[in-house]
């Protein structure tokens, strides 16, 4: 008796912990702005929550044909691409559909992204759902072996599929290769509609950035354009400053030993740098 109390306290007390990490993971995703840090912390995370082995993110293509690798990592074969790494990933992108439209559920991940439903496979080496021959191909190079799979949609709040986390070989305590626990499930899919939140933000905010700088620039070249003294200025004075910028943060020069900055104030200096003619747009020429 006094076991089974024991053993309830523990479940308690880890269901606890786990829930207290999904907030700190919301928290987390929720402020990294920087696109491929966000991508590994989705997938590491996820990692983490199920003990999994390995684990791909996958990244919906705009015309929403295609899932493409942005994120792999396996701990046993130390694999690390895709992301801050800088290691590109060598897989191609899997189509959703094929040259007469047919869907593809063959691919568990393009079945998980089509259905919008989560797949819990306990051993990929038995399944006859899907087509594991890939998979299959590349634990036999690399002797290796996939067999359990919990493969989840990320989507946004439009019921729109942006992604979709795979993850692979969940890990008991003793380290042995078990099925992904179902009560295990709903955390992850309450981590992925966390991660789709941010990630959504996140793009986002990267697509106003990237109007704002293409408006800035148009200005620039406006400035450039009406002057014929000046032309190209605005174009150069950006790459100059940060330049010269990059070196100050380099030096060892006393007067810049504590100097630096950090990426919100290079993003303040790019403005500034394309910004600082803005005027001339209204100024007249005789001036």
């Amino acid at each position: 008796m006094e076991d089974s109390i024991v053993h309830s306290d523990e479940n308690a007390a880890e269901r606890d912990n786990m829930f207290q990490r999904l907030i700190e993971i919301g928290i987390s995703l929720s402020s990294e702005r920087d696109h491929n840090r966000l991508l590994e912390t989705i997938l590491i995370e996820a990692k983490r929550i199920a003990n999994a082995d390995g684990g791909t993110l996958y990244l919906m293509a705009d015309d929403g044909r295609t899932l493409s690798f942005a994120i792999v990592r396996n701990d046993t074969l130390d694999i690390s691409m895709g992301g801050t790494t800088g290691v590109p990933i060598p897989f191609g992108p899997l189509a959703l559909y094929d040259e007469a439209g047919t869907p593809n559920f063959n691919n568990v991940a393009t079945a998980v992204a089509l259905n919008r439903m989560t797949v819990n496979i306990p051993n990929a080496y038995e399944s006859k759902t899907f087509d594991f021959s890939g998979t299959h191909a590349f634990d036999e190079s690399m002797g290796y072996r996939s067999q359990s799979f919990l493969t989840i949609p990320l989507m946004s709040n439009d019921d729109s599929v942006i992604g979709v986390v795979q993850l692979i070989n969940a890990r008991n305590r003793n380290g042995e290769v078990v099925p992904f626990a179902p009560e295990l499930q709903p955390i992850i899919e309450a981590l992925s509609s966390q991660a789709a939140v941010a990630l959504v933000n996140e793009m986002l905010i990267r697509g106003q950035r990237a109007l704002l700088d293409s408006f800035i620039e148009l200005m620039a070249g406006a400035v450039d354009a009406k002057s014929a003294y000046t032309g190209g200025h605005c174009q150069r004075v950006p790459h100059l400053t940060k330049m010269l910028a990059r070196v100050a943060c380099e030096s060892d020069y006393p007067a810049f030993q504590e100097f630096d900055l950090n990426e919100d104030e290079w993003y303040e200096l790019h403005l500034a740098a394309w910004l600082h003619d803005c005027g001339k747009v209204t100024t007249p020429e005789y001036v």
